[in-house]
């Protein structure tokens, strides 16, 4: 799990080391009134309204925050808006939430994969490396050598090997925020890593969404704060075979 200093000094952190990275460089291109005068492949939610970024910017930038974080050096992010990376580093003032959503496309073509000795498929294993070269230890569940049969929705992708939850545990808003730090980052690299879902905090992102916004997640229980996703954050990859 993500290992950050206490909530406020962090946020003044991070979005201070990010502004001398990229002091005034305005990439985005924002229309009248604050709406996006072309068609970004990613957003981000400022408060003074939406800033469009490329994807390969989304990378860095979401790279810079995660490792930021954890207090290691970060990528360049010279050239990104530097409201939207503040943004990323901050989050919504107030109360945690998506600040990020990018397009992607479902990769056609891609073999079926079983899952192997970690009860994961290859694809899956993949994208847990790809979020522990950037996150380091994280808490992890939803998967088990040999696979697991149980605790989780009929369909769910967790009985494929295709998915992965990372727990921040107990819900308090400093985990909230940690939460949606990764989940950024997963939107933002969902293409090379062939992801499907991320779920959290009552939202959801989908790959099969072509605006790349984060929706609302309606779990089957309101009450439960695992089935709304409030503790962890759950990935899952493509299956391909289709």
């Amino acid at each position: 799990m993500l290992r950050l200093l206490p909530g406020f000094l962090v946020v003044v952190l991070l979005a201070s080391a990010l502004a001398l990275l990229a002091p005034g460089l305005l990439s985005g291109l924002r229309g009248a009134g604050g709406s996006l005068g072309w068609n970004p492949e990613c957003v981000v939610e400022t408060p003074d309204g939406k800033v469009g970024i490329s994807r390969e910017e989304a990378q860095r930038a979401t790279t810079a925050v995660a490792l930021l974080a954890r207090g290691l050096e970060p990528p360049d992010t010279s050239g990104i808006d530097a409201a939207a990376l503040q943004q990323l580093a901050a989050g919504p003032p107030g109360d945690a939430g998506p600040s990020l959503g990018c397009r992607a496309s479902a990769a056609a073509g891609l073999v079926e994969q079983q899952p192997g000795d970690t009860g994961l498929t290859p694809r899956a294993e993949q994208m847990r490396g790809a979020m522990t070269e950037v996150f380091g230890t994280q808490s992890l569940g939803g998967f088990a050598p040999g696979g697991v049969g149980q605790g989780h929705g009929a369909e769910s992708t967790h009985y494929d090997g295709r998915a992965v939850d990372v727990f921040f545990r107990p819900v308090t808003e400093e985990n909230r925020r940690a939460g949606w730090i990764l989940a950024h980052w997963l939107v933002a690299h969902a293409d090379g890593l062939d992801i499907q879902y991320v779920i959290f905090d009552d939202r959801f992102w989908s790959v099969h969404s072509s605006r790349g916004l984060w929706q609302e997640y309606r779990a089957p229980e309101p009450r439960n704060e695992i089935l709304r996703h409030l503790d962890h954050v759950h990935v899952d990859v493509l299956a391909g075979g289709s």
